[in-house]
């Protein structure tokens, strides 16, 4: 049983083998992927090798497969997609036969003055632990929801750093763009529900996923306009085109119509005995050029709230509760820096030009074809770096759903309240893979390729050490 916990993750991780040039390459990439798993410190790629007991000189071919070429990113992540779809199977939340994926921003606090892509970000939060200003990387993710019980899990798909750099001043892109791109590299073949924040409630934002086959659940702000469908013409049709907007409605005046609210219970994800009052509205939003369905909600204690949503046959009690999941994303990135670290890369350029205190945008449209030749290298050790986080992640997910009792019969520590048959978090699974990891080295067999990998690059002194403590 010991070794079954590392059998299944790499039969998983092995289907993302066609995205790397080179067998060599993916071996590497692996033993990322396996180090971000068992670490007891995220310190950067020295954690790594301490974790694994490897050789001093191992270090430099951990930092020579972030930066390498032979990673094709844009089919690792369809890959991934791919991947995480057949591992998780009937386990993937579906509402109407739909996915559900989950969006969002990560804004990355990094102080070095020779990284490319940091700049000055302000960050909206009620947490007091934020500052409002940081200097960072801004990126985007997008997760798919998963379903183990009671338990829901956001499995991260991608992310990337989408700010801070501009190649040409012809690139017009904006994060919503970006996004939108991101979505389309993962290649899905099924249209999804796209739950996202306030922030993207915008006509782009919709066009472009009803574009792709997708829906949009997402927050209209307090201050959101549209318009009701123009009155029928009757009789002869008179001079000029024909109104395409009725007459216009300010959605916070609509709270003031009581009657019109129907009282149901709350669909919010693990809320009960709570009834909310709703009221559902189908309108012309301008900047989407087509009918839109709004959900207003009076919550007791969360006040009052504005949804829309391009799918106008859904109800409104399953759109609040789609985006009442939008936190399940939020919590997966508390998880990915707190416990595999994620986002704890320190990739210098030496040659950078420094940056400044609270600096911008960096525009390399005048700098050499070598500098932003090497701009671009560095960058794309920041995205393979993230981009091992997230198979990281997503493989702890699998194992905490498929494998839950394994998981747990594998632990060997000791929690306040340990519920059996519930899916782990994946602290419990970094520690029941770090327990398991000597005994799953020592059977070095030509079919254990991985195992033999490892073990053919530790350093014997410290090798013997870990097989003790483990």
């Amino acid at each position: 049983m010991t070794n079954t916990l590392w059998m299944h993750w790499y039969q998983a991780i092995k289907a993302l083998r066609p995205a790397f040039s080179r067998q060599q390459t993916f071996m590497w990439f692996v033993v990322c992927v396996a180090g971000m798993s068992v670490r007891t410190d995220n310190l950067g790629v020295s954690s790594i090798v301490r974790a694994l007991a490897l050789k001093e000189r191992c270090y430099g071919y951990l930092l020579g497969c972030y930066h390498s070429s032979g990673i094709e990113l844009s089919r690792l992540a369809a890959l991934w997609t791919r991947t995480v779809l057949n591992l998780f199977g009937e386990r993937i939340e579906r509402l109407n036969g739909r996915p559900i994926l989950l969006a969002d921003g990560k804004k990355i606090a990094k102080q070095g003055k020779k990284m490319p892509g940091v700049k000055g970000l302000h960050q909206e939060s009620e947490s007091n632990t934020k500052p409002a200003f940081i200097m960072g990387h801004s990126t985007q993710a997008v997760s798919l929801l998963v379903r183990a019980g009671s338990i829901l899990f956001a499995v991260p798909l991608a992310i990337k750093i989408h700010e801070g750099l501009v190649f040409s001043n012809r690139d017009k892109r904006t994060l919503l763009d970006k996004l939108l791109n991101l979505i389309i590299e993962l290649k899905l073949d099924e249209p999804c529900y796209l739950v996202a924040d306030a922030y993207y409630a915008s006509g782009k934002m919709i066009k472009g996923a009803l574009a792709q086959g997708h829906d949009l659940v997402t927050r209209a702000k307090s201050n959101c306009v549209a318009y009701h469908r123009p009155p029928v013409r009757r009789g002869k049709p008179g001079r000029g085109r024909p109104k395409t907007y009725g007459r216009k409605q300010k959605l916070s005046n609509l709270f003031r119509r009581s009657s019109t609210f129907s009282k149901i219970p709350s669909p919010v994800y693990d809320e009960k005995n709570i009834m909310i009052r709703v009221r559902c509205v189908d309108l012309l939003w301008r900047p989407a050029g087509r009918l839109v369905r709004f959900v207003l909600v009076e919550h007791p204690n969360r006040g009052r709230l504005i949804l829309m949503c391009t799918d106008l046959n859904l109800e409104a009690a399953d759109i609040i509760r789609l985006y009442g999941w939008r936190f399940k994303i939020e919590l997966g990135f508390k998880q990915a820096a707190g416990v595999i670290g994620a986002f704890d890369y320190h990739f210098w350029m030496m040659e950078m030009k420094p940056l400044k205190r609270r600096n911008g945008n960096q525009y390399l449209h005048r700098e050499s074809d070598a500098y932003r030749r090497a701009v671009r290298r560095k960058m794309r050790a920041y995205h393979v770096f993230l981009f091992a986080g997230v198979v990281a992640q997503g493989l702890m997910h699998y194992l905490s759903t498929c494998y839950t009792e394994v998981v747990w019969h594998s632990f060997g520590s000791w929690l306040r309240t340990i519920r059996k048959g519930v899916a782990p978090s994946e602290m419990v699974v970094t520690m029941a893979l770090r327990n398991t990891l000597s005994e799953f080295l020592a059977d070095c067999s030509d079919s254990n390729n991985f195992a033999k990998f490892i073990v053919e690059r530790q350093d014997p002194s410290r090798a013997d050490f870990f097989r003790k403590v483990a």
